[in-house]
């Protein structure tokens, strides 16, 4: 017999909902889904019906999105779950994308271990630590970054392997220079007490992409990326434009006055106040 008062999933309770109390109420079963399945798993559909007094077209909908979000995986039931007739029941249970929704307490292990390690070998230790934490994080395709011929085409490739771990990170056009933007930042509430993680994060990417490199915002300090600007060219190819061998020892890069700026345009070379752009 069903609780009084709680109807079936996609029956005419919801169906009276509007749009918006509709999706909350969506919203609201997929959680409880995703905790049976946190709490139990690995468990059966049935199972997870009966525990919640939902149809079982429902659970598997949820289920199927859960699956398809990366937040949770299907296997085989044991045998012992598979006493009836017919196909093989299967179980289900979280990934550990999905344990991410119900929280966790690396960060806190994370702080704590820094502290103990500031406390006990000094800061000095702490910046070692968040300069082999980079170095571990881009891996061996650190070469394949600074293989690539140019700073902007660097900072593509450094985009890509910082997605691939998680980053969100994309490489854009900004002016005279490249935005690299990392929208999701694992370690930020680490960082926000421990700034030099992001301090050595953008030590790296300047050795990477082979010029200086300028942090405008972080997530660790509550901006909504971390946002590092690039330029467009280093030393090596504003000389080689200016047609200047730069082989030899005596060979420097001309200096603008200081209130201008060096740019190039289609080969040739101009000084524009700095700041302004080109008309």
């Amino acid at each position: 017999m069903k609780t009084a008062g709680r109807p079936h999933e996609g029956e005419s309770a919801v169906a009276e909902q509007g749009p918006d109390q509709g999706a909350a109420a969506d919203g609201g079963t997929r959680l409880a889904v995703a905790r049976l399945l946190l709490e139990q798993g690995p468990i059966t559909a049935a199972a997870v019906a009966g525990e919640l007094e939902l149809s079982g077209a429902a659970v598997r909908r949820h289920l199927d999105a859960l699956i398809a979000d990366g937040e949770a995986e299907a296997r085989q039931a044991s045998r012992r779950a598979n006493r009836g007739r017919g196909r093989p029941a299967r179980e289900y249970l979280l990934t550990d994308a999905g344990r991410v929704r119900f929280g966790h307490g690396y960060d806190d292990l994370a702080a704590s271990a820094l502290r103990f390690l500031a406390e006990t070998a000094g800061g000095t230790a702490v910046s070692a630590f968040a300069e082999n934490r980079v170095h571990e994080l881009l891996g061996p395709q650190a070469a394949e970054i600074r293989e690539a011929e140019s700073p902007d085409a660097r900072a593509d490739a450094l985009a890509k392997v910082l997605s691939a771990r998680g980053y969100a990170a994309q490489a854009r056009s900004a002016g005279h220079g490249v935005q690299l933007c990392q929208h999701h930042c694992p370690v930020a509430h680490v960082a926000a007490e421990f700034p030099e993680l992001c301090e050595a994060e953008t030590k790296a990417f300047a050795q990477l992409l082979g010029t200086h490199v300028q942090r405008l915002a972080t997530i660790a300090r509550g901006d909504a990326t971390c946002t590092t600007h690039v330029p467009l060219e280093d030393t090596s190819d504003v000389l080689r434009r200016l047609g200047t061998d730069h082989s030899g020892p005596q060979a420097t890069a001309p200096v603008p006055p200081e209130d201008h700026a060096l740019t190039t345009t289609t080969g040739t070379t101009t000084t524009v106040p700095t700041g302004r752009q080109p008309e």
